[in-house]
């Protein structure tokens, strides 16, 4: 393989979810780029995959940027994981591939795990046409985010946190109607995965008793004909 950045998706739970392409390029890439290198330790040791790792998160990423560049440009075949799924998505990965692309070094994104689609198609609802918001501004902007999804015709994917999950269906509820389908998946591919479907007003009832852990995606409906008296 010649030199470039590579970005290869990793499981979002269920380690055999790995690609056989995605185990090719991370035993014969000469650095991986690992979110935190304590996970991605438990999938390479899984596959017997020994090559050298170094640490590329959110705190690092800008400070790490000249010396992945710099490895490229010498002929090293740098391969870019996260803990879960696939980089850039709400995980680190855009600013380096941005940075490669501009310094004219390759970049190719392999296809593989990632949770917004498997929540798409258990959720039952459109998935001609649907929008990914990832994380929900925690404060600033949170409003008027709201607000414009309140509006959206198109089905609604969004990422959160167990701890702050029974806050945003709340809010949901206020600002989409308590009536609005919605569906929670939590731990995707995991063996206690779970798919809870109702209305915004049910599942807040549901998480306002039954605390929830692990990874979780909400998918919303999108506002309609039916939902026009919602708000």
């Amino acid at each position: 393989m010649c030199s470039k950045l590579i970005i290869v998706p990793t499981p979002i739970g269920n380690l055999e979810d790995i690609t056989l392409r995605a185990l090719k390029v991370l035993q014969e890439a000469d650095l991986i780029l690992a979110e935190d290198t304590r996970t991605s330790s438990i999938l390479l040791k899984k596959f017997g995959i020994t090559t050298h790792m170094a640490s590329y998160h959110m705190h690092n990423e800008h400070r790490q940027v000249v010396t992945v560049l710099e490895k490229i440009r010498q002929g090293k075949l740098v391969a870019l994981i996260s803990d879960a799924g696939t980089p850039g998505i709400s995980d680190p990965g855009f600013l380096l591939a941005r940075e490669c692309l501009e310094e004219g070094i390759p970049v190719e994104c392999l296809p593989g795990p990632t949770a917004l689609i498997p929540a798409l198609i258990n959720s039952g609802f459109p998935a001609d046409r649907f929008c990914f918001e990832g994380f929900l501004p925690v404060k600033k902007g949170r409003r008027s985010r709201l607000e414009f999804l309140a509006a959206e015709t198109r089905t609604v994917i969004l990422y959160e946190s167990p701890f702050r999950l029974l806050k945003t269906l709340e809010q949901l509820s206020q600002y989409m109607g308590p009536d609005r389908p919605a569906c929670v998946c939590r731990e995707l591919t995991k063996i206690h995965q779970e798919t809870r479907r109702g209305t915004l007003s049910e599942l807040c009832q549901w998480y306002g008793q039954n605390t929830p852990k692990g990874e979780i995606v909400i998918v919303l409906k999108g506002r309609g004909k039916d939902h026009e008296t919602e708000q």
